[in-house]
């Protein structure tokens, strides 16, 4: 990762993220009615789900009064301008007045119904604060309690509507949701934990990473259903489209095919391109153990050998030089002496190090082959692995096809097992218990594409794959060889066209309208002479042989590949007509 860091700073960098902006408010400690115990613990819990699933902006706000609400919602306006999903939650006493929901700050007092217009905020001034962001607009609102405002209120008019609970809306804006916690027209118990039924359930399943949001609030409604005994039943209005929304990512998918390695070889592979001494001491400081770490630490016993070669070649060479000057200058013989001593000695070292550079030179090149080979054969088994994969995904989509069962999703790649051993176990492991009818009409199948030609009946090889199966897989060019009868084989047998298959009759039979029959005895050998006292010609043996039955054994002259061509098609007849003639 060292290594690879310094090269990603210098080719490129990381992709943008999707931007997720998230308001919560929770207001318990209402001044002109009794206090509510859990909006504001359900806001706190709601935050820190939020910001534990890496929103970038969680604004948290704790009873607010008017004023302070209008400041609220007119600042998150501006975050959510280019936001990518924005988010408000808000937890505390709402009101449903003439089929419009209000939101109700902690000193509104509503002693008329009136006052609503002028003390509480209306559903629609949050839509318009969330109105900016590009991909989604989440409300949620847990506001549903049974409200005291509406017992104490008066009323101005008395056709003035006021509801229990909230009332159904139909959001105008696409990609827009709007989760109640309870239906319309019913309230919402405040709970007698933490936190209230509906956030409880909320913080464990909203924030799931890759959890569709549709697929989130109906996990919230079966948990708050179960938990209030089927007196509250959560309501989410809006629409999305039709691919996953998940309020938070998933998360990348772990390869289980892949080389647990890759990361590690990816760095010795920019360590080797530099090749040198601080390169691999680096390399070793990030992967101190492990196949890779001993390949590095012989790339540097080769960097050392390579040192110590120079140092010995420079030493022997100033030996020499030493000695030749002694030589030339008439020194005492013993300095002489001394000076060829000290320069076979720097000679024989100067070896000894070429020697040991060439000995770490073979024990890396050896290495670095072991390598290749290792992960040639990893990606080979990887490449194979994953054809097989594919191979089963193709039979389980034939075999939900079959069942009825629609369009297949795409299955995540962590539900495939970790090494695919073969098409035969995953078809035996998908499949039920093979049956005689089953059998039957696999065999049925495998004679109309032209694969089998043998009795219908129940048998099936019980240690070896069936023989028409292999001639089909050879075919169909399938990676693998399906062992056992299942119906995914069934329906990939029918997906195929007839004549897939060139018929293969024995030795003993011939092929007379798409079928095998026993040979008859030719009225006369081929090639004889005839009445006339003339041989016959190879194009008139051919035909003679294509009349009676015995083709198959005079195959190549031209007419008679030409007729089975007419007949049965050309690939058929490439297919007979490529032997060596026998007559």
């Amino acid at each position: 990762m060292l290594i690879a860091g310094w090269v990603g700073l210098l080719l490129g960098e990381p992709a943008l993220a999707e931007k997720r902006v998230a308001l919560v408010i929770g207001n318990s400690t209402y001044e002109n009615v009794s206090r509510l115990g859990n909006p504001a613990n359900d806001a706190t819990a709601m935050a820190e789900t939020l910001k534990e699933a890496g929103f970038d902006v969680v604004d948290s706000r704790r009873n607010l009064k008017t004023a302070d609400m209008r400041r609220a919602f007119r600042d998150f306006s501006e975050k959510s301008r280019d936001a990518d999903v924005a988010v408000v939650y808000y937890a505390g006493h709402g009101i449903e007045v003439d089929g419009t929901n209000y939101i109700i700050p902690v000193d509104a007092a509503l002693e008329r119904d009136l006052d609503v217009y002028d003390e509480a905020f209306p559903l629609d001034r949050i839509l318009v604060t969330i109105e900016p962001a590009k991909q989604l607009r989440l409300v949620i609102l847990d506001a549903c309690r049974d409200n005291p405002f509406v017992k104490t209120m008066k009323r101005t008019i008395g056709s003035r509507a006021v509801g229990r609970g909230l009332a159904k809306i139909e959001p105008t804006s696409p990609n827009t949701l709007i989760a109640f916690a309870a239906k319309a027209g019913s309230t919402a118990s405040d709970g007698d934990n933490k936190n209230s039924p509906f956030t409880s359930a909320l913080i464990k399943h909203i924030a799931t990473p890759g959890l569709d949001l549709r697929k989130a609030f109906g996990f919230v409604r079966d948990d708050v259903l179960k938990k209030t005994s089927n007196r509250q039943e959560p309501y989410v209005y809006g629409s999305l489209g039709g691919d996953d929304f998940p309020l938070v990512p998933a998360k990348p998918a772990v390869n289980s095919l892949a080389n647990p390695q890759a990361e590690m070889r990816r760095d010795y592979e920019l360590a080797l391109q530099l090749n040198t001494r601080e390169g691999w001491q680096a390399f070793l400081a990030q992967f101190p153990e492990g196949f890779y770490a001993n390949l590095a630490k012989g790339q540097l016993n080769k960097i050392a050998s390579e040192e110590a070669r120079i140092a010995a070649t420079e030493k022997a060479r100033l030996a020499f030089e030493e000695k030749a000057r002694l030589a030339a200058e008439g020194a005492k013989q013993a300095e002489q002496a001394k000076a060829a001593v000290q320069a076979r000695a720097a000679e024989e070292a100067r070896v000894a190090a070429e020697k040991a550079k060439q000995v770490e030179q073979a024990k890396v090149a050896a290495a670095e082959q072991v390598r290749a080979t290792t992960e040639n054969a990893a990606a080979e088994k990887t490449a194979v692995t994953k054809v097989k994969a594919e191979t089963v995904a193709e039979l389980r989509q034939m075999d939900e096809k079959a069942a009825g069962t629609g369009a297949v999703e795409a299955k995540p790649q962590e539900q495939l097992p970790q090494q695919v051993a073969s098409l035969a176990a995953e078809t035996a492991a998908v499949s039920p218990p093979a049956t005689t009818s089953l059998i039957k009409n696999i065999k049925i199948e495998l004679k109309r594409i032209g694969c089998y030609s043998g009795q219908i009946d129940e048998s099936w090889p019980k240690r070896s794959s069936n023989p028409a199966v292999r001639t089909f897989a050879r075919y169909a060019k399938l990676s693998s060889v399906p062992e056992a009868p299942s119906a995914q084989l069934l329906e990939l047998l029918k997906s195929k066209p007839e004549g897939l298959c060139p018929l293969e009759c024995g030795d003993r039979e011939v092929e007379q309208n798409g079928r095998c029959i026993k040979r008859p005895t030719p009225p006369q050998a081929i090639g004889v002479t005839p009445p006339t006292g003339r041989p016959l010609s190879g194009i008139a043996r051919a035909d003679n042989a294509y009349s009676n039955g015995a083709y198959r054994q005079c195959m190549g002259p031209r007419t008679g590949c030409y007729a089975r061509a007419i007949k049965h098609g050309e690939d058929h007849a490439r297919q007979w007509c490529s032997r060596r003639p026998t007559c």
